[in-house]
């Protein structure tokens, strides 16, 4: 009879009589590694050689100057010298009441047309999604050409149709007994709308017809052998499946519309409804180049700049936090 005697190893004994790793394989390892460092470092240089020259830079002078102001000191006949001032711009800024009512004027601008921008887009898309509209390659050239218009071009044309007097679309209402004062106190806000609306919603709609290109047609087809109707599958199917764009869209909208400029600027020269301080970027414009005080300027800007960064990031983290309540 034969007995089979079993020998039991150590675990730490199996892992001494592993072959450690050799120094040759340790070496390739770590050049491999530095290979890995080296080309992210040249691929992530340009982004932040760009970062730094049009954001950090810029910031940092901004904020330097918003501490020092210019001062002539014995009753204005002294050597102008630059001196520190501390957070005297910036409380000149915050009780400024100009400054304050531009802040109401632009929230305002953006109650209505972040609204009407990511809607109106968002519907656009689906339509040319679902194939209801024909020529869908013309339709799309033909929404997205007044992106293409610059923007100084574009509120110049639309000044030439709030103008009276020479406004074909005035004449137009004026056959029918329709008086409209398209620059008047209380529709000079909805025609800054109309011309950004005009001149953007082509290309927001582009960016979510992409976004509802890359939606699965299975999703689609199940949903339509489930019984759902166009307007169903389009709400309730694919509107939630293209979130991530429609959160994209509206930060970056928001970032644009508190920076208004270029359209009140140029319908100021027509409507004394907008004065010289009508956003916060023209009141910037104003104390920098007619007041020549960089420093309340300077002021102006971080203040602005912390109002995006805080609306940009609230913005990001309700979305975040509805998309973890509806993923638990």
């Amino acid at each position: 009879m034969t007995t089979t005697t079993h020998s039991r190893v150590p675990a730490g004994a199996a892992r001494a009589a592993s072959p450690a790793p050799s120094a040759s394989g340790l070496r390739a390892r770590r050049a491999a590694k530095r290979r890995q460092l080296t080309a992210a470092s040249v691929l992530m240089t340009p982004f932040f050689a760009l970062l730094v020259t049009v954001f950090l830079i810029p910031v940092g002078t901004a904020v330097y100057l918003s501490f020092f102001s210019d001062d002539q000191p014995g009753l204005g006949f002294g050597p102008e010298r630059t001196v520190f001032v501390g957070l005297r711009s910036y409380a000149a800024v915050l009780t400024d009441p100009t400054f304050l009512g531009g802040l109401g004027t632009v929230a305002l601008y953006c109650l209505i047309y972040i609204p009407l921008m990511v809607v109106g887009a968002l519907a656009l898309a689906l339509l040319l999604d679902s194939g209801v509209v024909r020529l869908r390659a013309l339709a799309q050239l033909g929404l997205f050409l007044p992106h293409a218009v610059p923007g100084i071009i574009a509120a110049l044309i639309w000044l030439y149709l709030y103008t009276p007097g020479i406004s074909p679309v005035i004449e137009l209402f004026a056959k029918g007994d329709i008086t409209i004062d398209f620059l008047g106190v209380h529709t000079v806000l909805p025609s800054i709308v109309n011309i950004a609306l005009w001149s953007n919603l082509g290309y927001n709609m582009v960016v979510f017809y992409a976004a509802l290109q890359a939606v699965p047609r299975e999703v689609i087809e199940a949903s339509v052998v489930d019984g759902a109707g166009p307007v169903r599958t389009a709400l309730q199917v694919k509107t939630p499946l293209v979130r991530a764009s429609i959160v994209m869209v509206a930060i970056f909208t928001l970032i644009w519309a508190l920076q208004l400029f270029t359209e009140p600027m140029l319908l100021s020269q027509s409507s004394p409804m907008i004065n010289s301080r009508f956003s916060p970027s023209m009141y910037i414009y104003d104390a920098a180049f007619t007041r020549n005080n960089y420093s309340l300027a300077a002021a102006a800007s971080v203040v602005l700049l912390v109002c995006t960064i805080a609306l940009s990031y609230g913005v990001t983290r309700f979305t975040s936090r509805a998309d973890s309540e509806e993923a638990r």
